[in-house]
Formats: C-alpha cells, sequence, structure tokens
C-alpha cells in the first residue's frame, strides 16, 4: 500500500475501518483480493512476483497492511521483501524481532491481534509501538511526517465516519479522488506505467464479522474490477 488510514475502536458499529490505495508498476503481476489455496484463513491480494502482499485479515483474528518508506537510493534486492511481513504474520502471527527490521527494505507496517493493534518500521530506526483507539496514517514517509495524500485521506475517511457509515462501500469513493496539490498527486495516482493498481476497505464489526472489498483499475484509471468477501473472526 502506499496510502492507508485506519479508524480503530472510533466508530459505534466498525471496532475497524481501514481504507487504503496500493500503487505500483501496472506491469508487475499480482492476484486480486482472494482466499489464499495454501491457507484458506487468509483473504489477501497477493504479489505474484515476491510471494507477498500488502494488505489482508485472516480468518484467526489478524489484519496486516504495509507501505514502503521512499528511499533516495531505491530499494536494495539482497534484503527481504516487504510483503512478507504482511503474509508472515497472517499465515502464523509471526514478526520478525525488532532489531532484525533492517533486514527488510524501509517500511510502515500496522497489524492487529487479539493483543490489540501495533506500529512497526524500521525508518528513521527500527521502532514498535502499541495502537491506541483513534485514527492512524501512513504513506511513503516516516510516521510524523506530514504527507498531502496521507492528509487529505484522513480528513476525509474522518468526515466520513463522524456521520453514519452504514455501508464501507462508501469508502471507495473516497480512495478515487484525483484531487491533489502543488506537484503531489491526489490519494488516487493514474498513470499508464505506475499508479493506483486497487483500492481496499476493511470493515469489522464489534463481534468480528467483516468484509473486505477490492475494487482494481486498469492503467488508465478505470475499473477494472470488484471483489466483496465477508470473514469472521469469531469463527476460529
Amino acid at each position: 500500500m502506499c496510502v492507508v488510514v485506519l479508524a480503530l475502536e472510533a466508530h459505534p458499529k466498525w471496532r475497524i475501518i481501514l481504507a487504503g490505495n496500493r500503487d505500483e508498476f501496472h506491469a508487475r503481476r499480482s492476484a486480486p483480493l482472494s482466499r489464499w489455496a495454501d491457507a484458506d484463513h487468509l483473504i489477501a491480494g497477493r504479489d505474484l512476483q515476491s510471494g507477498g502482499s500488502w494488505l489482508g485479515v485472516s480468518e484467526e483474528g489478524r489484519l496486516a497492511v504495509v507501505t514502503n518508506v521512499r528511499q533516495i537510493e531505491g530499494p536494495d534486492p539482497s534484503k527481504a521483501s516487504r510483503g512478507a511481513l504482511v503474509a508472515d504474520f497472517l499465515r502464523e502471527n509471526a514478526l520478525p524481532p525488532v532489531d532484525r527490521l533492517d533486514g527488510f527494505n524501509a517500511f510502515n507496517l500496522i497489524v492487529i491481534n487479539a493483543a490489540g493493534g501495533q506500529f512497526l518500521s524500521n525508518r528513521p530506526g527500527p521502532e514498535a509501538l502499541s495502537l491506541n483507539p483513534g485514527f492512524h496514517a501512513l504513506s511513503n514517509g516516516t510516521r510524523d511526517v506530514p504527507w498531502p495524500r496521507k492528509d487529505a485521506l484522513l480528513h476525509q475517511v474522518q468526515a466520513r465516519l463522524d456521520s453514519a457509515l452504514d455501508a464501507p462501500h462508501a469508502l471507495l469513493d473516497i480512495l478515487r479522488d484525483e484531487t491533489g496539490t502543488g506537484e503531489e498527486p491526489g490519494i488516487f495516482i493514474r498513470g499508464e506505467v505506475y499508479g493506483t493498481r486497487c483500492s481496499t476497505v476493511i470493515a469489522v464489526d464489534h463481534d468480528g464479522t467483516g468484509i473486505a472489498l477490492e475494487r482494481r483499475f486498469r492503467n488508465d484509471g478505470e475499473a477494472a474490477g470488484d471483489t466483496s468477501l465477508a470473514f469472521d473472526w469469531g469463527k476460529r
């Protein structure tokens, strides 16, 4: 993911609301949101180049989402894929020790399980922090750095959740906003080579019943398909 907002215990109906866009090269092969054949409790998109994911849930009661942190020198191909952080956590509730986070290219990671929410990053240095109830936003900068796309998405999600939100599908419209500021792109990036590949919304109510929504886009910015999958954290 490249921009994401999480509302944790910030809505009377939904314990968790997550909305975000994945920006990537259109040529990079990926599979749409689905239940994984090799782990049927896991619901996520899949990067077919590295085998990992950018965002997903497990019906064992876990959620994970990762964003890359922009590096002037670009990613180091000798380091582990950031998508493995999401896949390993969703599969097995496994996270690397904090002192091994530098083994990955620069990232921000949010995970949620029965113990609560946690933020992990290796920029500017390795850290792991508990998440308090409220709103949390990530983009391609470090945690406390203002970022126009992130700030715009946060503002719009907060405004929508201040009103009644019975249908999480409504957040997909926010994720389609192309309004930028100066040289900074909007929440949605339209680009022939690189741009927003998919928008995702995850909603989990206080009983553990949830829905995962994904809308995919072609390189001309037009929608290419939707997926909607229900899940229940109370059944496993």
